[in-house]
């Protein structure tokens, strides 16, 4: 796994860098409620941040740049990973990710 994802920005970088087969954690909880919910334990600045890095992750699934899946780790807990796919050849990650935006 690489290190935590605090951002946005930082799972683009991630996605761009990252071997086929990498994966990386971007968030450990329950996502539907913590993007947002009052039922959410974190701040709304966090939740505002999770919703970007979670928005990040959706963009690169639908440019087939990642696969997106989640572990049950327990009642209401969860991991969610993005794992890395081969590279496209044209038009380069960023650009793609940008025109995803």
């Amino acid at each position: 796994m690489a290190s935590q994802i605090r951002d946005d920005i930082g799972f683009y970088a991630w996605v761009s860098l990252a071997d086929a087969g990498a994966s990386v954690s971007y968030h450990r909880g329950f996502l539907a409620v913590d993007t947002g919910s009052l039922l959410s334990r974190l701040t709304p600045s966090q939740q505002a941040t999770l919703r970007g890095i979670a928005d990040a992750a959706w963009r690169a699934s639908e440019q087939q740049l990642v696969h997106l899946v989640q572990e049950r780790l327990g009642p209401d807990l969860f991991e969610y990973r993005a794992i890395a796919r081969p590279k496209p050849p044209t038009p380069s990650i960023p650009e793609r990710l940008i025109a995803a935006h």
